[in-house]
């Protein structure tokens, strides 16, 4: 075969391996996402917000989600300290595009939405930002290559995960680990080009309802040198909501 040829082969099974590899990373994406699936979920959430300099402050919210992965509805509302007690987050999710968010603060009795140049900023003073709040569907990213990778003695999948244009995004590229044992999500880390700006550790997995879910989710601010601690108690699936519990009216109503 002529030289030229061999380097045209050995090119396209190159370009056929990686897009293999992408195939199977979104497989594993998506079987992660199918096994976590459920019509509603609803928890109590301790939060211990650390600052810099290692002082910790304690929140609490209430969360309550309804309908199916990238689609759903969910209500964020915090129930202590006083001072935040009442405010609460409506997130209208979308498999096509970025959600609909709104915020609702009691002492202002009334609304904003969330611009999507705003969904970068901190979500109250924890260390996650109103973005990270939504849910990602698997159809808004690619996932253009895959390795396995042992972290924390967990055998995981690495993953790449970019953002479609479809997707208006502060991150340009996230790497996930999916713990090859249950599909449950270890980490993600969070991109700004090459700069590492935010990490999510997901530990204490428990089997709840035949839902292998983490517990406990550690989120740190690279850039101002922050975490938070999200303890997820009370954790329920499949409970009977309505719709009707996650509009506007009902987020002034504190429904």
């Amino acid at each position: 075969m002529h030289p030229g040829k061999v380097g045209q082969l050995t090119l396209a099974l190159a370009l056929g391996a990686l897009a293999a590899w992408g195939q199977d990373a979104r497989r594993i994406v998506e079987e992660a996402q199918r096994r976590a699936h459920s019509s509603s979920q609803r928890y109590e959430g301790l939060l211990q917000v650390v600052d810099a300099k290692g002082k910790i402050t304690e929140k609490r919210w209430r969360y309550h989600r309804i309908g199916s992965y990238g689609a759903s509805r969910a209500v964020v509302r915090f129930t202590a300290p006083a001072e935040v007690k009442g405010v609460a987050l409506l997130v209208v999710n979308h498999p096509e595009r970025p959600s609909d968010q709104w915020l609702w603060t009691p002492a202002l009795q009334r609304e904003r939405r969330i611009a999507l140049q705003d969904r970068a900023t901190r979500f109250f003073g924890t260390d996650f930002s109103f973005e990270d709040i939504e849910e990602r569907d698997i159809d808004q990213y690619d996932y253009p290559w895959l390795n396995e990778e042992t972290l924390d003695g967990e055998p995981c999948w690495r993953i790449e995960a970019r953002p479609r244009k479809t997707r208006s995004s502060q991150y340009t590229r996230l790497q996930l680990w999916i713990r090859k044992q249950n599909y449950v999500m270890a980490r993600i880390d969070s991109y700004v080009h090459e700069r590492l700006v935010r990490q999510l550790k997901c530990g204490s997995v428990e089997n709840v309802q035949g839902i292998w879910t983490a517990r406990l989710l550690e989120m740190s601010d690279l850039r101002r040198g922050g975490r938070t601690v999200l303890k997820l108690d009370k954790l329920q699936y499949n409970l009977p909501m309505q719709p009707e519990e996650f509009t506007l009216q009902a987020l002034r109503r504190g429904s």
